[in-house]
């Protein structure tokens, strides 16, 4: 499978490339593209601030800038946090898209968005007050509009970005957890 991954807000950490590594030890290729041009940051204000410099349109380029080499190829859209949040939008957009998995995050989605029975799969924290239930329940029934099939797993107890052993969320229990199923997921497409 071919995975484009795309990182959080903290930006392009050892953590990614790790998540990259493993998946390419199952056999899949993968591309990492650095949305913040080697900038990472040390908490998710300075992220966030940084990313708002840049804009929400500059970073999307990027994304996009990044995947159009691949795409023709049918990728595996998959990022955490913010980054799950551009690979929904880059999966939602891509008619040659094979699937979409999403670490700790999700993002609004187009009115004008429709997919044929794309296969995603949501991994997040319960409770994770970045992906609040209310919005959860609202995400998960417009994607089933947009024709989306959606799984949603979650982790009681872990912190948001908790596969990420270099950041205080991290839950090496949960994070493995996801780690099997998300590789179980790949292995269908």
């Amino acid at each position: 499978m071919n995975i484009m991954l795309f990182h959080s807000t903290f930006g392009l950490r050892p953590a990614v490339r790790d998540a990259a590594d493993r998946l390419r030890a199952a056999g899949h290729e993968v591309w990492t593209p650095d949305l913040f041009g080697g900038r990472t940051f040390e908490t998710v204000e300075e992220g966030r601030a940084f990313k708002d410099e840049l804009g929400k349109e500059e970073l999307l380029k990027r994304a996009i800038l990044a995947a159009a080499p691949y795409s023709e190829r049918g990728l595996v859209y998959a990022g955490f946090s913010l980054g799950a949040a551009t690979a929904q939008t880059l999966a939602l957009g891509d008619d040659k898209a094979r699937g979409l998995l999403l670490l700790h995050g999700t993002s609004d989605i187009a009115e004008t968005a429709s997919v044929d029975e794309l296969p995603v799969q949501l991994h997040v924290a319960e409770p994770d007050a970045f992906e609040p239930d209310d919005w959860l329940t609202a995400w998960y029934l417009q994607m089933g509009k947009v024709g989306a099939d959606v799984e949603i797993y979650r982790y009681a107890g872990a912190g948001h970005l908790y596969t990420d052993p270099g950041l205080p969320d991290y839950d090496e229990e949960a994070a493995e957890a996801t780690w099997r199923v998300a590789l179980g997921f790949l292995e269908t497409l």
